[in-house]
């Protein structure tokens, strides 16, 4: 399902991408009762996997919608369904702005594809199932996850990691926010981890509720399954340009896109750096496209004088938010 393409740019705004954990019950279903357009995005979804991934995002239940390969997709067709959405009302007036840059957090990356027209949101919708299977799958047996660290000065990063390592694999999965990082690994490493951190000054740790450990070397089956199957699927060139997870460098071709979806299953996010990235390149307005706000936190903490927007708006009737173009 190929979307409109804007025509305006916007040369001071990036749009971004929400990742797994930002799902919720009933994310889109007013917008898509509300706007065709959002409407045909959930359609597509559902028709890309011959079932209703929508009912699933609208109707729960919570447990079956938060299983990585159902949690994955119903966000990718809501994040695409707000962006579907806002450039139908933006065409309504006298443009429909482009930004400078796209950027997705983990599998965010996927939608933002979508939204540079680096991707067809069938194929995306479709990959990121697959993508949410192997990951489950992978690790060779051995335990996977994921704590948050929060408070813990970055100097001190390097300490835990080789304290918390002698109880097995683990590393930095996200670099949210300075002072807060997400880490991944083997169960005993992480649970280590958790004390050590705790131990080096940190304000909290605590393990995710998640069983895989997203970001890390235990994701390398998955990330070679996910080779073979991208190996077959059509990238264009991404316009405006992509920005890579792990260390924020331009994304501008269809190959590098590919590469990357490969190569952030087993690295670590630095929004951080990305974020940073785009600052520096001039972008002063953010986006958040999709269910929730957890990226428009994590941006003001990293460029407090950033204007953040976020399209979900819980206030409104389709929970839509609406940027006034520059």
């Amino acid at each position: 399902m190929p979307l409109s393409r804007p025509e305006v740019s916007l040369p001071r705004s990036a749009f971004i991408f929400p990742g797994q954990g930002s799902q919720a019950v009933g994310m889109g279903q007013a917008l898509a009762a509300s706007s065709p357009a959002a409407a045909a995005v959930f359609a597509a979804a559902d028709a890309a996997l011959g079932e209703p991934i929508s009912q699933l995002a609208w109707e729960g239940p919570e447990a079956d919608l938060n299983r990585t390969e159902n949690a994955q997709p119903a966000l990718l067709a809501a994040s695409i369904a707000y962006l579907a959405a806002l450039r139908e009302r933006w065409s309504t007036g006298d443009a429909d702005p482009r930004p400078a840059f796209v950027a997705g957090h983990s599998m965010g990356q996927y939608s933002a594809l979508v939204a540079a027209g680096s991707l067809e949101l069938g194929d995306a919708i479709r990959l990121v199932r697959e993508r949410g299977r192997r990951m489950q799958a992978s690790g060779g047996g051995r335990e996977g996850r994921m704590a948050a660290v929060i408070g813990l000065d970055d100097d001190r990063l390097p300490e835990l990691l080789e304290r918390a390592g002698v109880a097995g694999i683990i590393g930095v999965a996200n670099r949210n926010s300075p002072g807060q990082v997400v880490l991944s690994g083997e169960r005993a490493a992480v649970e280590t981890a958790l004390g050590v951190a705790r131990d080096l000054g940190a304000r909290r740790a605590v393990e995710l509720p998640v069983s895989v450990a997203a970001h890390s070397p235990l994701m390398t089956e998955a990330a070679a399954g996910m080779a073979e199957t991208l190996a077959g699927i059509r990238f264009r060139d991404p316009d405006p340009p992509l920005l890579a997870n792990a260390d924020a460098h331009l994304l501008t071709t269809g190959d590098a896109c590919r590469s990357e979806l490969v190569d952030h299953l087993t690295t670590g996010v630095d929004w951080v750096a990305v974020i940073g990235r785009m600052a520096d390149e001039g972008v002063t307005t953010f986006i958040e496209i999709g269910p929730g706000r957890v990226l428009s936190g994590l941006v003001k903490r990293i460029v407090p004088d950033a204007e953040v927007v976020a399209t979900d708006d819980p206030a409104a009737a389709d929970r839509l938010a609406v940027p006034l173009p520059a």
